[in-house]
Protein backbone atom coordinates (compact mmCIF):
# COMPACT_ATOMS: atom_id res chain seq x y z
CA UNK A 1 0.00 0.00 0.00
CA UNK A 2 1.36 3.63 -1.07
CA UNK A 3 -0.24 6.12 0.50
CA UNK A 4 0.65 7.45 3.89
CA UNK A 5 -0.70 6.01 6.66
CA UNK A 6 -3.25 8.75 7.65
CA UNK A 7 -4.79 7.36 11.06
CA UNK A 8 -3.11 6.93 14.52
CA UNK A 9 -4.26 4.67 17.09
CA UNK A 10 -3.34 5.42 20.84
CA UNK A 11 -3.79 2.09 22.65
CA UNK A 12 -4.56 2.27 26.66
CA UNK A 13 -2.48 4.70 26.86
CA UNK A 14 0.81 3.17 26.09
CA UNK A 15 1.27 1.96 22.67
CA UNK A 16 0.57 4.13 19.52
CA UNK A 17 -0.30 2.41 16.08
CA UNK A 18 0.04 4.11 12.40
CA UNK A 19 -2.63 2.78 10.26
CA UNK A 20 -4.99 3.94 7.38
CA UNK A 21 -8.64 4.85 7.81
CA UNK A 22 -9.70 3.51 4.47
CA UNK A 23 -8.73 -0.32 6.06
CA UNK A 24 -9.64 -0.02 9.37
CA UNK A 25 -12.81 1.90 8.64
CA UNK A 26 -14.40 -0.40 6.22
CA UNK A 27 -14.45 -3.08 9.04
CA UNK A 28 -14.86 -1.06 12.03
CA UNK A 29 -18.78 0.59 12.76
CA UNK A 30 -16.80 2.45 15.73
CA UNK A 31 -13.41 3.60 14.23
CA UNK A 32 -15.92 4.67 11.23
CA UNK A 33 -18.07 7.52 13.67
CA UNK A 34 -14.94 8.46 15.43
CA UNK A 35 -13.50 9.09 11.98
CA UNK A 36 -15.94 11.15 10.91
CA UNK A 37 -16.71 13.43 14.60
CA UNK A 38 -12.46 13.81 14.29
CA UNK A 39 -12.87 15.07 10.98
CA UNK A 40 -15.71 17.81 11.62
CA UNK A 41 -13.54 18.79 14.60
CA UNK A 42 -10.09 19.70 12.81
CA UNK A 43 -10.01 21.00 8.95
CA UNK A 44 -6.08 20.22 9.32
CA UNK A 45 -5.41 17.71 6.29
CA UNK A 46 -2.54 15.88 8.89
CA UNK A 47 -3.33 11.87 10.13
CA UNK A 48 -6.81 11.69 12.80
CA UNK A 49 -5.85 10.57 16.07
CA UNK A 50 -7.87 8.21 17.92
CA UNK A 51 -7.69 7.08 21.70
CA UNK A 52 -9.22 4.08 23.12
CA UNK A 53 -8.66 3.54 26.70
CA UNK A 54 -9.09 -0.03 28.11
CA UNK A 55 -8.90 -1.84 25.22
CA UNK A 56 -9.56 -5.48 25.05
CA UNK A 57 -5.95 -7.12 25.52
CA UNK A 58 -4.09 -3.52 24.54
CA UNK A 59 -1.82 -3.30 21.94
CA UNK A 60 -1.14 -6.96 21.04
CA UNK A 61 -5.06 -6.92 20.65
CA UNK A 62 -5.33 -4.31 18.40
CA UNK A 63 -2.56 -5.87 16.60
CA UNK A 64 -4.67 -8.83 15.59
CA UNK A 65 -7.66 -6.77 14.91
CA UNK A 66 -5.46 -4.90 12.16
CA UNK A 67 -3.80 -7.88 10.64
CA UNK A 68 -7.54 -8.83 10.16
CA UNK A 69 -8.17 -5.88 8.28
CA UNK A 70 -5.12 -5.87 6.55
CA UNK A 71 -5.78 -9.29 4.97
CA UNK A 72 -9.26 -8.62 3.80
CA UNK A 73 -11.24 -10.17 6.81
CA UNK A 74 -9.47 -13.51 7.10
CA UNK A 75 -7.46 -14.50 10.72
CA UNK A 76 -6.38 -18.06 12.06
CA UNK A 77 -8.75 -18.56 15.17
CA UNK A 78 -7.46 -20.84 17.89
CA UNK A 79 -8.65 -21.27 21.15
CA UNK A 80 -5.79 -19.11 22.44
CA UNK A 81 -6.73 -16.20 20.60
CA UNK A 82 -10.97 -16.64 20.45
CA UNK A 83 -11.46 -14.46 23.85
CA UNK A 84 -9.12 -11.99 22.53
CA UNK A 85 -10.76 -11.32 19.26
CA UNK A 86 -13.94 -11.81 20.30
CA UNK A 87 -14.26 -8.93 22.80
CA UNK A 88 -11.98 -6.64 19.95
CA UNK A 89 -14.84 -7.62 17.74
CA UNK A 90 -17.49 -6.33 20.14
CA UNK A 91 -15.44 -3.52 21.41
CA UNK A 92 -15.08 -1.95 17.58
CA UNK A 93 -18.59 -2.59 16.57
CA UNK A 94 -17.05 -5.05 14.10
CA UNK A 95 -20.60 -6.80 13.12
CA UNK A 96 -22.46 -7.60 9.77
CA UNK A 97 -24.34 -4.40 9.64
CA UNK A 98 -20.41 -2.81 8.44
CA UNK A 99 -19.23 -5.70 6.52
CA UNK A 100 -19.78 -9.31 5.20
CA UNK A 101 -18.34 -12.28 7.24
CA UNK A 102 -16.76 -9.36 9.59
CA UNK A 103 -14.99 -10.79 12.99
CA UNK A 104 -17.40 -11.07 15.22
CA UNK A 105 -19.76 -13.49 13.03
CA UNK A 106 -16.27 -15.33 12.60
CA UNK A 107 -15.45 -16.00 16.05
CA UNK A 108 -18.73 -16.73 16.98
CA UNK A 109 -19.03 -18.93 14.51
CA UNK A 110 -15.89 -20.38 15.94
CA UNK A 111 -17.53 -20.47 19.36
CA UNK A 112 -20.16 -22.38 18.37
CA UNK A 113 -18.16 -25.59 17.63
CA UNK A 114 -17.10 -25.28 21.28
CA UNK A 115 -18.43 -29.19 22.00
CA UNK A 116 -16.41 -30.05 19.50
CA UNK A 117 -12.88 -29.14 21.15
CA UNK A 118 -10.58 -31.01 23.41
CA UNK A 119 -10.89 -30.74 26.85
CA UNK A 120 -7.04 -28.73 26.83
CA UNK A 121 -8.61 -26.42 24.15
CA UNK A 122 -11.61 -25.36 26.17
CA UNK A 123 -9.47 -24.77 29.06
CA UNK A 124 -6.78 -22.70 27.26
CA UNK A 125 -9.81 -20.16 26.39
CA UNK A 126 -10.63 -20.26 29.50
CA UNK A 127 -7.26 -19.19 30.88
CA UNK A 128 -6.68 -16.82 27.98
CA UNK A 129 -10.42 -14.81 29.23
CA UNK A 130 -8.56 -13.66 32.64
CA UNK A 131 -6.24 -10.41 31.57
CA UNK A 132 -9.62 -9.15 30.01
CA UNK A 133 -11.90 -11.04 32.64
CA UNK A 134 -14.49 -8.14 32.95
CA UNK A 135 -15.14 -7.37 29.00
CA UNK A 136 -15.35 -11.12 28.26
CA UNK A 137 -17.52 -11.47 30.90
CA UNK A 138 -19.71 -8.84 29.37
CA UNK A 139 -19.45 -10.10 26.16
CA UNK A 140 -21.14 -13.69 27.59
CA UNK A 141 -18.41 -15.37 26.30
CA UNK A 142 -16.87 -16.69 29.11
CA UNK A 143 -20.45 -18.40 30.54
CA UNK A 144 -20.00 -20.50 27.44
CA UNK A 145 -16.80 -21.58 27.77
CA UNK A 146 -17.32 -22.40 31.39
CA UNK A 147 -20.41 -24.19 30.64
CA UNK A 148 -18.58 -26.14 27.69
CA UNK A 149 -15.81 -27.02 30.46
CA UNK A 150 -18.02 -28.80 32.91
CA UNK A 151 -19.63 -30.49 29.99
CA UNK A 152 -16.83 -32.34 29.32
CA UNK A 153 -15.89 -33.04 33.01
CA UNK A 154 -19.80 -34.67 32.89
CA UNK A 155 -19.49 -36.62 29.94
CA UNK A 156 -16.55 -38.12 31.06
CA UNK A 157 -16.35 -38.23 34.68
CA UNK A 158 -14.08 -40.93 35.49
CA UNK A 159 -10.83 -40.22 32.66
CA UNK A 160 -9.67 -37.35 30.95
CA UNK A 161 -8.75 -39.57 27.70
CA UNK A 162 -12.35 -39.28 26.88
CA UNK A 163 -13.08 -35.75 27.83
CA UNK A 164 -9.85 -34.89 25.27
CA UNK A 165 -11.79 -35.98 22.52
CA UNK A 166 -15.03 -34.20 21.87
CA UNK A 167 -18.23 -36.59 20.52
CA UNK A 168 -21.25 -35.41 19.49
CA UNK A 169 -23.76 -35.07 22.44
CA UNK A 170 -26.45 -32.53 21.90
CA UNK A 171 -27.81 -33.17 25.77
CA UNK A 172 -24.51 -33.39 27.02
CA UNK A 173 -23.54 -29.72 24.93
CA UNK A 174 -26.43 -27.36 27.16
CA UNK A 175 -24.92 -24.36 28.38
CA UNK A 176 -27.11 -23.91 31.54
CA UNK A 177 -25.81 -22.49 34.80
CA UNK A 178 -27.39 -25.40 37.25
CA UNK A 179 -25.31 -27.48 38.95
CA UNK A 180 -27.31 -30.48 38.59
CA UNK A 181 -27.82 -30.38 34.84
CA UNK A 182 -24.02 -30.35 34.30
CA UNK A 183 -24.06 -33.77 36.38
CA UNK A 184 -23.23 -32.65 40.17
CA UNK A 185 -26.06 -33.60 41.97
CA UNK A 186 -25.57 -36.34 42.68
CA UNK A 187 -22.79 -35.29 45.25
CA UNK A 188 -25.67 -33.64 47.64
CA UNK A 189 -26.07 -37.12 48.98
CA UNK A 190 -25.60 -37.49 52.45
CA UNK A 191 -24.53 -41.46 51.71
CA UNK A 192 -20.91 -41.04 50.97
CA UNK A 193 -18.07 -43.74 50.45
CA UNK A 194 -16.13 -44.53 53.17
CA UNK A 195 -13.07 -43.55 50.78
CA UNK A 196 -14.33 -40.02 50.82
CA UNK A 197 -13.76 -39.36 54.62
CA UNK A 198 -10.06 -38.69 54.80
CA UNK A 199 -10.84 -35.52 52.47
CA UNK A 200 -8.32 -36.25 49.81
CA UNK A 201 -9.40 -38.26 46.97
CA UNK A 202 -9.47 -35.81 44.08
CA UNK A 203 -11.27 -36.26 40.87
CA UNK A 204 -8.98 -36.05 36.92
CA UNK A 205 -9.82 -32.51 36.84
CA UNK A 206 -8.45 -30.48 40.10
CA UNK A 207 -5.00 -30.03 38.93
CA UNK A 208 -5.96 -28.73 35.79
CA UNK A 209 -8.47 -26.61 37.11
CA UNK A 210 -5.22 -25.47 39.99
CA UNK A 211 -3.95 -23.40 36.70
CA UNK A 212 -6.81 -21.09 36.41
CA UNK A 213 -7.04 -17.50 38.51
CA UNK A 214 -9.17 -17.34 41.69
CA UNK A 215 -11.42 -14.66 39.98
CA UNK A 216 -12.17 -17.45 37.31
CA UNK A 217 -12.49 -20.10 39.97
CA UNK A 218 -15.09 -17.61 41.84
CA UNK A 219 -16.99 -17.11 38.36
CA UNK A 220 -17.23 -20.73 37.86
CA UNK A 221 -18.82 -21.16 41.11
CA UNK A 222 -21.37 -18.18 40.01
CA UNK A 223 -22.09 -19.78 36.63
CA UNK A 224 -22.69 -23.08 38.40
CA UNK A 225 -24.93 -21.76 40.99
CA UNK A 226 -22.58 -22.50 43.87
CA UNK A 227 -20.92 -19.87 45.32
CA UNK A 228 -21.56 -18.95 48.87
CA UNK A 229 -24.23 -20.27 51.06
CA UNK A 230 -25.49 -21.62 47.77
CA UNK A 231 -22.63 -24.31 47.41
CA UNK A 232 -24.70 -27.56 47.88
CA UNK A 233 -22.13 -29.71 45.88
CA UNK A 234 -19.45 -32.04 47.91
CA UNK A 235 -17.23 -32.71 44.54
CA UNK A 236 -16.91 -28.66 44.01
CA UNK A 237 -16.30 -28.19 48.07
CA UNK A 238 -13.47 -31.05 47.61
CA UNK A 239 -12.25 -29.06 44.56
CA UNK A 240 -12.02 -25.86 46.12
CA UNK A 241 -10.06 -27.02 48.97
CA UNK A 242 -7.65 -28.95 46.29
CA UNK A 243 -7.28 -25.24 44.67
CA UNK A 244 -6.97 -23.41 47.93
CA UNK A 245 -4.35 -26.25 48.97
CA UNK A 246 -2.23 -25.58 45.94
CA UNK A 247 -2.89 -22.11 45.71
CA UNK A 248 -1.03 -21.86 49.88
CA UNK A 249 2.30 -23.06 48.10
CA UNK A 250 1.78 -20.58 45.33
CA UNK A 251 2.08 -17.34 46.45
CA UNK A 252 1.00 -15.51 43.33
CA UNK A 253 -2.22 -16.85 43.44
CA UNK A 254 -2.33 -16.02 47.45
CA UNK A 255 -3.30 -12.27 47.50
CA UNK A 256 -4.84 -10.89 50.34
CA UNK A 257 -8.94 -11.10 50.08
CA UNK A 258 -9.18 -12.89 46.41
CA UNK A 259 -9.71 -16.32 47.96
CA UNK A 260 -11.81 -15.29 51.39
CA UNK A 261 -15.05 -16.05 49.20
CA UNK A 262 -13.54 -19.23 47.85
CA UNK A 263 -12.78 -20.04 50.97
CA UNK A 264 -15.90 -18.86 52.65
CA UNK A 265 -17.55 -21.29 49.51
CA UNK A 266 -15.78 -24.29 50.99
CA UNK A 267 -16.71 -24.26 54.31
CA UNK A 268 -20.29 -23.75 53.83
CA UNK A 269 -20.40 -26.83 51.97
CA UNK A 270 -17.99 -28.83 54.47
CA UNK A 271 -20.90 -27.71 57.14
CA UNK A 272 -23.92 -28.81 55.40
CA UNK A 273 -22.31 -32.30 54.92
CA UNK A 274 -20.85 -32.28 58.59
CA UNK A 275 -19.21 -35.91 59.58
CA UNK A 276 -20.69 -37.89 57.18
CA UNK A 277 -18.07 -37.12 54.44
CA UNK A 278 -15.40 -35.12 56.68
CA UNK A 279 -13.37 -37.30 59.54
CA UNK A 280 -12.46 -35.26 62.78
CA UNK A 281 -9.06 -34.87 61.21
CA UNK A 282 -10.53 -34.05 57.89
CA UNK A 283 -11.97 -30.91 59.39
CA UNK A 284 -8.83 -29.72 61.37
CA UNK A 285 -7.32 -30.14 57.85
CA UNK A 286 -9.72 -28.01 55.98
CA UNK A 287 -9.54 -25.35 58.89
CA UNK A 288 -5.47 -25.49 58.43
CA UNK A 289 -6.12 -24.66 54.72
CA UNK A 290 -8.76 -22.03 55.10
CA UNK A 291 -7.29 -20.28 58.27
CA UNK A 292 -4.35 -19.75 55.54
CA UNK A 293 -6.21 -17.43 52.86
CA UNK A 294 -8.38 -15.84 55.15
CA UNK A 295 -12.29 -16.71 56.71
CA UNK A 296 -14.58 -14.87 57.83
CA UNK A 297 -15.79 -15.01 61.15
CA UNK A 298 -19.21 -16.54 60.20
CA UNK A 299 -17.71 -19.49 58.70
CA UNK A 300 -15.41 -19.81 61.22
CA UNK A 301 -17.85 -19.99 63.75
CA UNK A 302 -19.88 -22.90 62.35
CA UNK A 303 -16.27 -24.65 61.11
CA UNK A 304 -15.36 -24.85 64.76
CA UNK A 305 -18.63 -25.48 65.82
CA UNK A 306 -18.72 -28.59 63.10
CA UNK A 307 -15.06 -29.77 64.61
CA UNK A 308 -16.25 -29.37 68.56
CA UNK A 309 -18.87 -31.84 68.15
CA UNK A 310 -16.70 -34.41 66.81
CA UNK A 311 -13.52 -33.74 69.64
CA UNK A 312 -13.35 -37.08 70.65
CA UNK A 313 -12.86 -38.18 67.60
CA UNK A 314 -9.59 -36.08 67.77
CA UNK A 315 -5.74 -36.60 68.36
CA UNK A 316 -3.17 -35.11 69.95
CA UNK A 317 -1.72 -34.24 66.24
CA UNK A 318 -5.06 -32.53 65.26
CA UNK A 319 -5.02 -30.01 68.45
CA UNK A 320 -1.36 -28.85 67.64
CA UNK A 321 -1.92 -26.12 65.34
CA UNK A 322 0.40 -23.09 65.42
CA UNK A 323 -0.55 -19.91 66.94
CA UNK A 324 -0.27 -16.15 65.98
CA UNK A 325 -1.11 -14.42 68.90
CA UNK A 326 2.57 -14.98 70.24
CA UNK A 327 2.21 -18.33 71.47
CA UNK A 328 3.60 -21.36 69.58
CA UNK A 329 0.85 -23.59 69.84
CA UNK A 330 -3.49 -21.82 69.17
CA UNK A 331 -4.27 -22.37 72.40
CA UNK A 332 -7.73 -20.48 72.13
CA UNK A 333 -8.93 -22.79 69.43
CA UNK A 334 -8.87 -25.69 71.60
CA UNK A 335 -10.67 -23.72 74.36
CA UNK A 336 -13.62 -22.85 72.25
CA UNK A 337 -13.66 -25.99 70.60
CA UNK A 338 -13.89 -27.30 74.00
CA UNK A 339 -16.47 -24.58 75.22
CA UNK A 340 -18.27 -26.18 72.31
CA UNK A 341 -18.18 -30.07 73.16
CA UNK A 342 -18.91 -29.04 77.03
CA UNK A 343 -21.93 -27.16 76.09
CA UNK A 344 -23.19 -30.62 73.61
CA UNK A 345 -23.05 -32.92 76.71
CA UNK A 346 -24.43 -30.85 79.67
CA UNK A 347 -27.66 -32.36 78.65
CA UNK A 348 -26.64 -35.82 80.14
CA UNK A 349 -26.84 -35.95 83.47
CA UNK A 350 -23.93 -38.69 84.46
CA UNK A 351 -20.71 -38.33 82.42
CA UNK A 352 -20.00 -40.14 78.92
CA UNK A 353 -17.55 -42.16 78.21
CA UNK A 354 -16.89 -39.57 75.24
CA UNK A 355 -16.14 -36.53 78.26
CA UNK A 356 -13.92 -38.97 80.01
CA UNK A 357 -11.87 -39.03 76.44
CA UNK A 358 -11.96 -35.52 75.53
CA UNK A 359 -10.61 -35.37 79.36
CA UNK A 360 -7.19 -37.89 78.53
CA UNK A 361 -6.82 -35.73 75.28
CA UNK A 362 -7.15 -32.26 76.97
CA UNK A 363 -4.05 -33.17 79.71
CA UNK A 364 -2.13 -34.75 76.69
CA UNK A 365 -2.33 -31.51 75.12
CA UNK A 366 -1.52 -29.83 78.29
CA UNK A 367 1.17 -31.50 79.25
CA UNK A 368 2.59 -31.10 75.32
CA UNK A 369 2.20 -27.24 75.62
CA UNK A 370 3.41 -26.50 78.83
CA UNK A 371 6.93 -25.87 77.96
CA UNK A 372 5.78 -23.05 75.86
CA UNK A 373 7.40 -20.02 77.56
CA UNK A 374 4.84 -18.01 75.44
CA UNK A 375 1.90 -19.61 77.74
CA UNK A 376 0.67 -17.40 80.35
CA UNK A 377 -0.50 -18.63 83.69
CA UNK A 378 -4.14 -17.35 82.85
CA UNK A 379 -4.04 -19.32 79.39
CA UNK A 380 -2.83 -22.95 81.45
CA UNK A 381 -5.29 -21.94 84.06
CA UNK A 382 -7.98 -21.40 81.28
CA UNK A 383 -7.34 -25.07 79.32
CA UNK A 384 -7.00 -27.11 82.66
CA UNK A 385 -10.54 -25.89 83.86
CA UNK A 386 -12.23 -25.71 80.58
CA UNK A 387 -13.74 -29.40 81.36
CA UNK A 388 -15.85 -29.95 84.69
CA UNK A 389 -14.36 -32.45 87.16
CA UNK A 390 -16.35 -35.05 86.32
CA UNK A 391 -14.54 -35.57 82.98
CA UNK A 392 -11.42 -36.69 84.97
CA UNK A 393 -11.18 -40.29 87.02
CA UNK A 394 -7.59 -39.02 87.71
CA UNK A 395 -6.14 -35.61 87.97
CA UNK A 396 -2.44 -37.72 87.88
CA UNK A 397 -2.07 -36.05 83.95
CA UNK A 398 -3.02 -32.42 84.83
CA UNK A 399 0.00 -32.71 88.02
CA UNK A 400 1.99 -33.67 85.37
CA UNK A 401 1.37 -30.89 83.05
CA UNK A 402 1.39 -28.53 85.98
CA UNK A 403 5.03 -29.65 86.99
CA UNK A 404 6.43 -28.95 83.39
CA UNK A 405 5.11 -25.91 83.17
CA UNK A 406 6.65 -24.80 86.86
CA UNK A 407 9.80 -26.25 85.74
CA UNK A 408 10.11 -24.29 82.55
CA UNK A 409 9.04 -21.18 84.32
CA UNK A 410 11.19 -20.74 87.36
CA UNK A 411 10.56 -17.12 87.67
CA UNK A 412 6.83 -17.61 88.56
CA UNK A 413 6.04 -16.08 92.10
CA UNK A 414 4.40 -17.74 95.05
CA UNK A 415 1.31 -16.66 94.71
CA UNK A 416 1.28 -17.36 90.76
CA UNK A 417 2.32 -20.74 92.10
CA UNK A 418 -0.07 -21.39 94.22
CA UNK A 419 -3.09 -20.11 91.94
CA UNK A 420 -1.82 -22.46 89.46
CA UNK A 421 -2.44 -25.53 91.90
CA UNK A 422 -6.04 -25.06 91.96
CA UNK A 423 -6.56 -26.94 88.63
CA UNK A 424 -6.04 -29.96 90.21
CA UNK A 425 -8.33 -31.76 92.27
CA UNK A 426 -5.80 -33.51 95.19
CA UNK A 427 -8.68 -36.16 96.05
CA UNK A 428 -8.27 -37.77 92.57
CA UNK A 429 -4.72 -37.84 92.56
CA UNK A 430 -3.37 -41.20 93.07
CA UNK A 431 -1.01 -42.03 95.77
CA UNK A 432 2.35 -41.79 93.87
CA UNK A 433 1.68 -38.56 92.44
CA UNK A 434 0.81 -37.13 95.63
CA UNK A 435 3.87 -38.04 97.36
CA UNK A 436 5.65 -36.81 94.46
CA UNK A 437 3.99 -33.56 94.99
CA UNK A 438 4.94 -33.48 98.52
CA UNK A 439 8.13 -34.01 97.75
CA UNK A 440 8.34 -31.38 94.87
CA UNK A 441 10.46 -28.28 96.06
CA UNK A 442 8.19 -26.56 93.24
CA UNK A 443 4.62 -26.76 94.76
CA UNK A 444 4.29 -24.22 97.79
CA UNK A 445 4.74 -25.94 100.91
CA UNK A 446 0.79 -24.84 101.97
CA UNK A 447 -0.43 -26.68 98.69
CA UNK A 448 1.23 -29.76 99.94
CA UNK A 449 0.15 -30.40 103.27
CA UNK A 450 -3.47 -29.58 101.45
CA UNK A 451 -2.71 -32.55 99.06
CA UNK A 452 -2.02 -34.75 102.04
CA UNK A 453 -4.95 -33.87 104.28
CA UNK A 454 -6.90 -34.87 101.28
CA UNK A 455 -5.22 -38.12 101.19
CA UNK A 456 -5.27 -38.86 104.51
CA UNK A 457 -9.06 -37.69 104.87
CA UNK A 458 -10.00 -39.88 101.53
CA UNK A 459 -8.04 -43.24 103.65
CA UNK A 460 -9.86 -42.27 106.59
CA UNK A 461 -13.16 -42.40 104.30
CA UNK A 462 -12.15 -45.29 102.60
CA UNK A 463 -11.36 -47.36 106.13
CA UNK A 464 -15.24 -47.61 107.36
CA UNK A 465 -16.34 -49.09 104.18
CA UNK A 466 -13.54 -51.46 103.74
CA UNK A 467 -14.34 -52.75 107.26
CA UNK A 468 -18.07 -53.03 106.50
CA UNK A 469 -16.91 -54.61 103.49
CA UNK A 470 -14.64 -57.47 105.11
CA UNK A 471 -17.37 -57.97 107.35
CA UNK A 472 -19.71 -59.43 104.66
CA UNK A 473 -18.49 -62.53 103.60
CA UNK A 474 -19.07 -63.77 100.10
CA UNK A 475 -20.02 -67.28 99.47
CA UNK A 476 -17.70 -67.01 96.47
CA UNK A 477 -14.42 -66.00 98.32
CA UNK A 478 -15.19 -68.08 101.38
CA UNK A 479 -12.71 -70.92 100.40
CA UNK A 480 -10.00 -68.06 99.65
CA UNK A 481 -10.35 -67.05 103.01
CA UNK A 482 -10.34 -70.19 104.76
CA UNK A 483 -7.28 -71.06 103.13
CA UNK A 484 -5.31 -67.58 104.11
CA UNK A 485 -6.56 -67.79 108.04
CA UNK A 486 -5.47 -71.67 107.99
CA UNK A 487 -1.71 -70.48 106.63
CA UNK A 488 -1.12 -69.02 110.19
CA UNK A 489 -1.62 -65.95 111.53
CA UNK A 490 2.18 -64.78 110.46
CA UNK A 491 0.60 -64.17 106.89
CA UNK A 492 -2.55 -61.99 107.57
CA UNK A 493 0.17 -60.08 110.01
CA UNK A 494 2.20 -59.33 106.59
CA UNK A 495 -0.79 -57.99 105.01
CA UNK A 496 -1.77 -55.75 107.40
CA UNK A 497 1.73 -54.62 108.61
CA UNK A 498 1.50 -53.50 104.20
CA UNK A 499 -1.50 -51.53 104.91
CA UNK A 500 -0.16 -49.82 108.00
CA UNK A 501 3.57 -49.16 106.75
CA UNK A 502 1.29 -46.82 104.24
CA UNK A 503 -0.77 -44.72 106.14
CA UNK A 504 2.13 -44.69 109.11
CA UNK A 505 4.38 -43.28 105.97
CA UNK A 506 1.86 -40.55 104.79
CA UNK A 507 1.03 -39.83 108.04
CA UNK A 508 5.42 -38.82 108.59
CA UNK A 509 4.97 -36.77 105.17
CA UNK A 510 2.28 -34.69 106.49
CA UNK A 511 3.93 -34.32 110.01
CA UNK A 512 6.85 -33.63 108.08
CA UNK A 513 5.18 -30.96 105.48
CA UNK A 514 3.73 -29.38 108.88
CA UNK A 515 7.03 -29.16 110.27
CA UNK A 516 8.37 -27.17 107.47
CA UNK A 517 5.78 -24.66 107.64
CA UNK A 518 6.12 -24.13 110.79
CA UNK A 519 9.84 -23.34 110.18
CA UNK A 520 9.30 -21.43 107.39
CA UNK A 521 6.28 -19.64 109.52
CA UNK A 522 8.36 -18.72 112.55
CA UNK A 523 11.64 -18.00 109.93
CA UNK A 524 9.51 -14.85 108.02
CA UNK A 525 8.52 -13.82 111.66
CA UNK A 526 11.79 -13.25 112.41
CA UNK A 527 12.65 -11.68 109.07
CA UNK A 528 9.84 -9.17 109.38
CA UNK A 529 11.49 -8.37 112.92
CA UNK A 530 14.89 -8.03 111.45
CA UNK A 531 13.28 -5.33 108.53
CA UNK A 532 11.83 -3.33 111.40
CA UNK A 533 14.90 -2.95 113.24
CA UNK A 534 16.54 -1.85 110.45
CA UNK A 535 13.94 0.30 109.31
CA UNK A 536 14.91 1.83 112.87
CA UNK A 537 17.89 1.90 112.98
CA UNK A 538 18.33 4.04 109.03
CA UNK A 539 15.76 6.49 111.03
CA UNK A 540 18.06 7.01 114.01
CA UNK A 541 21.27 7.30 111.81
CA UNK A 542 19.08 10.14 109.87
CA UNK A 543 19.23 11.60 113.60
CA UNK A 544 22.69 11.37 114.57
CA UNK A 545 22.36 8.39 116.30
CA UNK A 546 24.20 4.91 115.94
CA UNK A 547 23.05 3.02 113.20
CA UNK A 548 22.79 -1.07 113.67
CA UNK A 549 25.30 -3.45 111.80
CA UNK A 550 24.43 -4.44 107.93
CA UNK A 551 23.46 -8.00 108.10
CA UNK A 552 25.09 -10.21 106.06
Amino acid sequence: MNELCDLKVHINGHHTLHLHQSVMCSFSGRLRTMVKQEKKKTSRKEALCIKFAEFPGGAEGFELVARFCYNNGRVPLCPSNLPLLHCAAVFLEMTEEVCACNLLSQAEAFVNGLYYWTWTDVLTAVKSCEPFATAVDASGLLQKLISALFSKITANPETPTAAAVGTPNRSSSSCSSSPDTVGFGRSSSTKTPESMKPCVGREWWFDDMTSLSAPTIEKVMRVLGCYGIENKNLILTRFLLHYLRAATRRPALCKEGTLAGLADTAVHGVALVGGTAFSCRGLFWVLRIVSAVGLSKECRHKLERLMGLMLDQATLDDLLISGDDGGVYDVNLVMRLVRVFVSSEEEANAPSQRMRKVGRLIDKYLGEISPDHGLKVSKFLAVAESLPDSARDCYDGVYRALDIYLESHPALSLEERTTLCRCVNYEKLTLEACKDLAKNRRIPPGVAVQALASQQSKLQINKPAATAKEGRHDPSETPRRVVRSSAGPRNRSVDLDGASDEKELLRLNLQKMQSRVVELERACKEMKGQMSKMAKGKSCHQTGGRGLPRLC
